[in-house]
C-alpha cells in the first residue's frame, strides 16, 4: 500500500509506504485528507484510518526546480516508445548531435529510437540523412516526473495530481 504525501500548500510531494504515512499521522506531522476504506489500523491509544492521501502540517520547502536526471528509461519514457525518426516501436536512444560532434547527454540531444535507424544514422545528424524529426525532444514536465511513483497511481489521488499538473 502507498500513500501520496501533499505539502502544507497541497503541492504533492512525493509517494510514501503505508507505514511511513501512518508513522507521520501519529507523530502528528500530517493528518489524512483521504483514507482507504475498510477496517481502521489500531494503535495503542487510537485507531487510525487507513492514509491514501495525507497532508504535512507544515510547508516543506522543495529546493529550487526539481531537476530531472537524464535516463535511458526517461527517454523511452517520454518519446511513449517511439521511434523520433520512422515512429516504429524504440528500444534504443540515440544522440541528435553525436557525441563525437560534442552532442551532450541531454534531454533536448536525446531521443528514442529503432535499432534499424539507429544503425543507419550512425555518426551523422538527421539533417546529413536528410531526415526530420517527428517530435522536439525537450525536457519532461509534470507531477508524473516530478513526483516518483506517480505513474502507477491510485485513483484516490487523480484531483490532487491534476492540480500541480
Amino acid at each position: 500500500m502507498r500513500t501520496l504525501v501533499l505539502n502544507a500548500g497541497y503541492e504533492p510531494l512525493a509517494i510514501v509506504s503505508f507505514k511511513r504515512a501512518l508513522v507521520l499521522v501519529m507523530n502528528e506531522k500530517a493528518t489524512v485528507v483521504e483514507h482507504v476504506d475498510g477496517l481502521p489500523v489500531w494503535g495503542t491509544r487510537a485507531a487510525f484510518d487507513r492514509p491514501a492521501v495525507i497532508l504535512l502540517t507544515r510547508y516543506v520547502r522543495v529546493p529550487g526546480g526539481r531537476h530531472i536526471p537524464v535516463t535511458r528509461r526517461g527517454v523511452l519514457r517520454r518519446d511513449a516508445h517511439r521511434c523520433a525518426y520512422c515512429g516504429k516501436s524504440a528500444s534504443t536512444i540515440d544522440h541528435v548531435l553525436p557525441r563525437s560532434r560534442g552532442g551532450a547527454d541531454s534531454w533536448e540531444n536525446l531521443v528514442a529510437c529503432c535499432l534499424r535507424c539507429n544503425n543507419v544514422k550512425g555518426d551523422r545528424t538527421p539533417q546529413e540523412m536528410g531526415w526530420e524529426l517527428k517530435i522536439v525532444p525537450r525536457p519532461p514536465h509534470g507531477t508524473q516526473w516530478t513526483v516518483r511513483g506517480t505513474e502507477r497511481s491510485d485513483p484516490q489521488w487523480e484531483r490532487y495530481l491534476a492540480i500541480a499538473a
